[in-house]
């Protein structure tokens, strides 16, 4: 049971009034932490007060925090232990306003009855010089994880001080418990109704459920004044139950007035939960405890000597190699390998998940891989996926440039061969990219497929420390080699001039030359004889000059020497850059 509420609503004062035990109910003072009173039914009486830090704190904070443990024999000491509880959360006049961590007060003695209530810090509308934003949000986020949790029952105190439309805990409910299932209202202060007034009927009506609906309905509560000054909690019963007796709450139904019938529903609100609850939990305990033995399971036989210890690596050892030499295979018999539809499944296929890299990567670097690609014109100047559209015009123009400031003692017509170095060098500029890519994919591959494997054949502290202190620097190692033979591979393209004895380089060449001269004299021919296709058969019933098409086609010839010089250089790295290009995504695989 959670009670929450908005700030000075009187949650304090209602879990006092259903749990017998005496809190600080100052009207200055307020909640500043989540405190879990845990009430059982004991031949003795006692007092146990600690704190349960906030996964949040350092590690060192949680074990400080953890060792405040007190111990009383009745409640007399309980304000003081409460403040020095404070003391050790951080929370003071001058410095922090409110703590997530947990105070945990175990009541025992023989009248109490088995029940456990959090009373949360009361939300706040808006910030003060004592309270600043960051409280605002941290209270709520502290009411609203509490509410959340499906098996708490919600009781939400709302105060006849203030119009209820206004107060926040009733939203944040609702939020929580959309269908109303687990929420209980609790009035509080209604003595500070005007007796006849409209907003006395208004809460009349919400007490009888009839406005703000909740499943648990509503109970109304009527707390001592904590500016009275001292009372007992027998006073508080008589008083409330006299009040109760005149007035308009005469005719409310008495099992929604009052502490004991309170307590009377709470207790059936309990059962009934735990009723509902039960069989989830008895699932969800059932899945802890195969859990549970799963890491036992994989703790394996004792080890406590030298030879136990040796043993135990040398059995895991050994089941490690055979995964992983069935992942390397491609033999996915084992359980560890999985469904194959899931992504964990997928990633313990070492073999499959590598095919699939060195795919990518070799459409990647077939379709990326080059930094121009000459098309028509009426598409150039576009970038696609990093590659720069360029007419064969633009590129010609391009080379001219280039070829103009490396001049050398070639004949007019001709061009040096360290252009075709040059042209190599900028077409090819995104391989390094494409590779080193590539290498980064396959490596944090491998490195998942390591970890998933030690998971398995371990239990996490030994599979953590086998990771980090052995598979991880030879990951690390391995990394460096393969950049290393990456920049070996690439930097006979990057530095060396242009060399191939691969006779592949004649062919290609004829054929770059062939696709480019068929290109010219399709258009040639098409205009000779008005079509728009050469597809097609085409039947001709008219007398044609053949000598113009023949003229037609020797005038195709570059007259410009350094045009042409451009065009021979175009086709030279063209052919040499498929050439290269083959071996390039036949080695990088190879070497990953």
């Amino acid at each position: 049971i959670i009670v929450c509420g908005d700030q000075s609503s009187g949650k304090s004062s209602v879990l006092e009034a259903i749990s017998g035990v005496s809190f600080p109910t100052k009207s200055n003072l307020c909640t500043r932490f989540p405190t879990e009173l845990i009430l059982r039914k004991t031949s003795h009486i006692g007092v146990s007060v600690s704190i349960v830090p906030h996964h949040s704190r350092s590690e060192s904070e949680q074990l400080s925090l953890s060792s405040f443990h007190e111990k009383l024999d009745g409640f007399d000491g309980l304000p003081t232990l409460i403040e020095n509880s404070k003391a050790a959360m951080g929370i003071s006049t001058h410095g922090k306003a409110f703590s997530r961590d947990l105070l945990r007060i175990e009541v025992s003695g023989p009248d109490r009855p088995h029940l456990t209530i959090v009373d949360l810090p009361g939300l706040i509308h808006s910030e003060t010089k004592q309270q600043s934003a960051s409280d605002v949000e941290l209270v709520q986020d502290v009411v609203q994880s509490y509410m959340k949790e499906p098996r708490s029952i919600i009781l939400a105190v709302v105060s006849a001080k203030n119009d209820y439309a206004n107060q926040i805990v009733l939203k944040l409910a609702r939020i929580a418990d959309k269908k109303g299932n687990r929420t209980l209202g609790v009035i509080t202060k209604p003595d500070t109704l005007i007796s006849g007034s409209e907003s006395e009927a208004m809460y009349v009506s919400l007490a009888r459920n009839q406005d703000v609906e909740f499943r648990l309905g509503w109970h109304v509560l009527k707390n001592m004044d904590s500016e009275l000054g001292e009372w007992s909690l027998t006073d508080r019963d008589v008083k409330e139950e006299a009040f109760f007796m005149q007035g308009i709450w005469e005719e409310v139904s008495g099992s929604l007035l009052g502490v004991d019938k309170l307590r009377n529903r709470l207790s059936k609100v309990l059962l009934g939960q735990i009723a509902a609850e039960l069989p989830g939990l008895i699932d969800e305990i059932e899945i802890k405890s195969n859990a549970c033995r799963s890491r036992l399971d994989k703790l394996g036989e004792p080890r406590a000597t030298l030879d136990e210890q040796r043993r135990y690596l040398l059995n895991i050892s050994q089941l490690f190699q055979s995964l992983v030499k069935a992942s390397v295979d491609g033999t996915y018999n084992h359980p560890f390998f999985e469904n194959a539809e899931s992504e964990t499944g997928y990633q313990k296929r070492i073999r499959a998940v590598m095919q699939n890299l060195n795919l990518d990567f070799a459409e990647h670097i077939a379709k990326r891989g080059h930094r121009r690609e000459i098309t028509s014109p009426k598409d150039t100047g576009r970038v696609s996926g990093g590659i720069v559209l360029i007419s064969r015009d633009k590129f010609l123009d391009h080379i001219q440039r280039l070829m103009s400031r490396t001049r050398g003692r070639e004949l007019p017509g001709t061009f040096n061969p360290m252009i075709v170095a040059d042209l190599f060098l900028e077409q090819s500029n995104p391989w390094e990219t494409i590779t080193r890519s590539h290498i980064d994919r396959v490596w944090k591959a491998a490195k998942e497929f390591l970890s998933l494997a030690a998971t398995y054949i371990a239990d996490a502290a030994t599979s953590k420390a086998l990771f980090q202190k052995i598979f991880e620097p030879a990951l690390d190692q391995l990394l460096e080699s393969l950049n290393a033979k990456t920049t070996e591979l690439l930097t006979p393209h990057q530095k060396s001039h242009p060399i191939t004895y691969n006779h592949y380089f004649t062919e290609a060449l004829q054929k770059v030359r062939n696709e480019r001269s068929k290109s010219e004299y399709s258009s040639i021919v098409k205009n000779f004889f008005g079509v728009s296709s050469l597809e097609s058969s085409l039947y001709i019933n008219q007398h044609k000059d053949l000598s113009q098409l023949v003229t037609a086609l020797v005038q195709s010839t570059e007259p410009d020497m350094n045009r042409f010089a451009c065009s021979e250089a175009l086709d030279c790295m063209e052919a040499y850059y498929k050439v290269v290009y083959l071996p390039h995504i036949l080695s990088c695989p190879n070497f990953v």
